[in-house]
């Protein structure tokens, strides 16, 4: 009798070792499909947002509502993993796919394994059934842009008006035709025309919702534009499409001009110091030459 008890209590003792165990493995599956749905939605917001939507149309690529009807899934996945390989074999809807894209070849995206592109395309099919997804991105109106919009685009481009995620001023690595002196830095692309390169205000505002360059992604990945400074940049930029005229080449002019005139300037400097260290190492010499001669003459 005391034996069936203890068996039962050791038995009793393991279920519920077991039960608890159970527990924590259903826990830590549903924590880790919530981590990658996260992961996903992240990655894709970072990455592709700048040039796709799902259900909001075409911006620089492709809308990717309901893609997996166009292409099958290991297309797609091979395609997401490496375009230009694709390309470059001469597929035909690859080659498509690049002439409706205005010749833009889709980058080789960072870190994308075959597993993460697998939930890629999972979490787009899901998107896809929605009635409406959360990126069908940014909708602009086609209202001309008010003088004030244009100014204050201007002014966040220039950095007087502080990017409210504190984000670096545009001016830091670009420039725009008719600022003066320099117009910006030089690090990237000249952006007079990018409103036209970019072929409107949808594509060239998601582009601003999330920069995907190697360089830009860093900087505003936690740092973002808003809504508003968005929408006042794209003003900006459709205004200096408009009026800048081509791309040209006088902040470079200007550069090279302040380098020439800064490099005479140092000279000079150089020149005048360097005469007043000369005589009096000159003047030193002289006296102590003088009194050696007074010395042997003496």
């Amino acid at each position: 009798m005391n034996f069936d008890n203890g068996l039962k209590a050791v038995w009793k003792s393991h279920l519920k070792i077991a039960s608890i165990g159970l527990a924590a493995l259903l826990m830590l599956f549903g924590t880790s499909k919530s981590l990658i749905a996260q992961d996903v939605n992240d990655y894709f917001r970072r990455n592709c947002i700048s040039c796709h939507t799902i259900g909001g149309g075409r911006l620089t690529g492709p809308d990717l509502k309901d893609v997996s009807s166009r292409q099958s899934d290991e297309w797609l996945i091979k395609f997401m993993i490496d375009p230009k390989s694709v390309i470059n074999r001469g597929d035909p809807y690859a080659i498509k796919l690049k002439q409706e894209s205005r010749e833009v070849v889709m980058p080789t995206l960072p870190g994308l394994t075959p597993e993460l592109a697998v939930s890629l395309l999972a979490m787009i099919k899901a998107e896809s059934a929605l009635e409406e997804s959360q990126y069908k991105g940014l909708q602009m109106s086609d209202e001309p842009f008010s003088a004030e919009d244009i100014e204050r685009g201007r002014s966040i481009y220039r950095g007087t008006t502080a990017l409210e995620n504190g984000g670096a001023a545009c001016i830091s690595c670009h420039v725009v035709n008719g600022l003066p002196l320099l117009s910006g830095g030089r690090l990237g692309p000249d952006l007079t025309l990018v409103f036209e390169r970019l072929q409107g205000r949808r594509s060239l505002a998601s582009w601003l919702l999330a920069p995907a360059t190697v360089t830009m992604q860093p900087l505003f990945d936690t740092k973002a534009l808003n809504q508003s400074e968005i929408l006042s940049l794209v003003a900006y930029f459709e205004y200096t499409a408009k009026e800048g005229g081509k791309e040209d080449r006088v902040a470079i002019m200007n550069f090279f001009l302040i380098g020439i005139v800064g490099a005479l300037f140092g000279l000079v400097l150089f020149d005048v110091f360097w005469k007043g260290r000369f005589r009096n190492v000159r003047k030193s010499q002289v006296r102590d030459a003088s009194a050696k001669r007074q010395s042997i003459k003496n």
